[in-house]
């Protein structure tokens, strides 16, 4: 992590080559049996874990979510215990990185070191989170939409989903996943969002997992020198989406789950058509491509889709040859989930509690959504008094919007359950996670908040459309 008052850290740059080699220029690795079974068995736990769906309390879902679901809702206070444990350590290991000479008892502690403003995040944290936990103060403080989300939802869940989800994720890039999935995804990931091939892996852990573990494999691959800072920039804030199981909670708090294939292919095409425009302009394309260690990126190649998967399978092959075993890869991942739990947790409870409370307890969302009122209007929305507000209070916590139009039209429920999830930047988890894990990028409270008002200038129209269409053909009513 970028530390004030420290010396510049060294970065690296690359030329793009200008070559791109054939399937016969490339030294290809040798496919053994020992090694391919060893990414074969990675790749299908990761799969089965993050993506293949079963019943579960009836409905369908995937094993990483009933895990975290069942540690959550059956041992609470425990995951309390927890959550106030890390918060404390984050605090307290911040502290001592800071002050002194950065290390305790001979452990180097610069990992948790960072920024002054991000240190008393964490520092308030320490006091916030005792408060959560004892549910001390007064009763507005703990109330489902501000205190209770914050602390027995987001809180609990991040806190429990990065570690888990990093012991897989980490047995998944490890061991060949990151290299076939991304071999695979770059004839469409270059030329349509200018990242890695590798990054639609990033992509994919948010849509199937959480953006906590999408935004785990990020940190880890540009730690590697497979990012450099402007493809982090377009991958936190352009990838690191809603989960498929949080658009179908969306669709079923707006009595809408009928509609979840709709309502999940407008979100899909959305998150496609702003992160093709964003990261063509500023702030993203201001970004340097900078990498902060020895660059690793991709190799130029150009084949057919079968030469395409050959360079995928053999780049799996070499990768589970070179790489650790299984244990050795879910004990790192576990460890590492923990640490980063531990940096970012206590800035989450504290940004995102005072953006909740914000919301519920002032007009200022209400004062900044008059104005899009005509705008609304005009476009045909309905209810557009309530919808207005709706459109900008996203930024505060993506689940708010809709809880603002539950008793509106259809349409209204409709567009707001598309651009919510949409929107992807808020201040209750993904913004305060983005600029605390990757402040040598860095991200920018400015930033964000700006890509934060062009998403929504180019999804307003765009889903006002999608809804319109919808309503067209008979799938609104």
């Amino acid at each position: 992590m970028a530390t004030e008052g420290k010396q510049a850290e060294q970065t690296w740059t690359v030329e793009q080559e200008r070559h791109a080699k054939s399937i016969e220029e490339l030294d290809l690795h040798e496919i053994r049996r020992q090694p391919v079974v060893k990414f074969v068995t990675a790749f299908l736990i990761g799969a089965v874990f993050f993506l293949v769906p079963v019943p579960y309390q009836g409905e369908l879902t995937v094993p990483f979510d009933i895990v975290v679901s069942t540690i959550t809702e059956t041992f609470p206070t425990a995951v309390g215990v927890y959550a106030l444990a890390i918060i404390v350590a984050g605090g307290v290991l911040t502290t001592a990185a800071r002050v002194g000479d950065g290390t305790v008892a001979g452990y180097d502690l610069s990992y948790f070191d960072t920024s002054v403003a991000f240190w008393i995040l964490r520092l308030a944290g320490v006091v916030v989170a005792p408060v959560m936990f004892f549910k001390l103060g007064p009763s507005w403080l703990h109330t489902p939409g501000t205190g209770g989300l914050m602390w027995g939802t987001l809180v609990y869940s991040v806190g429990v989903i990065i570690p888990i989800g990093a012991v897989f994720i980490t047995i998944f890039v490890e061991l060949g996943g990151l290299e076939f999935v991304g071999t695979i995804a770059r004839p469409v990931m270059r030329p349509l969002f200018k990242i890695p091939g590798r990054a639609a892996l990033d992509s994919l852990a948010s849509w199937v997992g959480s953006y906590s573990v999408g935004l785990y494999v990020t940190r880890n691959v540009f730690e590697q020198g497979g990012y450099n800072k402007r493809d982090v920039f377009t991958i936190a804030t352009c990838f690191s989406t809603v989960s498929i199981g949080f658009v179908g909670v969306v669709a079923a708090t707006l009595d809408i789950l009928q509609l979840f294939p709709v309502v999940f292919g407008a979100y899909f095409l959305c998150v496609i058509v702003t992160a093709a425009i964003l990261v063509r302009i500023p702030p993203i394309s201001r970004v340097p491509a900078e990498y902060i260690t020895e660059p690793d990126p991709e190799t130029a190649f150009s084949g057919s889709i079968r030469e395409y998967f050959r360079l995928a399978l053999a780049e799996a092959v070499e990768k589970a040859d070179e790489g650790e075993s299984f244990l050795e890869a879910a004990k790192r991942g576990f460890v590492d989930g923990l640490k980063l739990t531990t940096l970012i947790l206590g800035t989450i409870l504290t940004v995102g509690l005072a953006a909740t409370l914000l919301s519920a307890n002032t007009p200022i969302f209400d004062i900044l959504g008059r104005p899009l009122t005509p705008v609304i209007a005009a476009l045909g929305i309905p209810n557009a008094e309530t919808v207005a507000p709706a459109t900008i209070v996203g930024i505060t916590e993506m689940y708010v919007p809709v809880l603002l139009v539950t008793e509106t039209a259809l349409k209204a429920k409709f567009f707001i359950a598309v651009l919510a999830v949409s929107q992807l930047i808020f201040f209750s988890s993904v913004g305060p996670m983005t600029m605390d894990m990757f402040s040598d990028v860095p991200i920018r409270f400015r930033d964000l908040v700006a890509l934060f008002v062009m998403r929504t200038v180019i999804l307003v129209p765009i889903i006002a459309g999608m809804t319109h269409l919808a309503a067209a053909i008979g799938l609104l009513g």
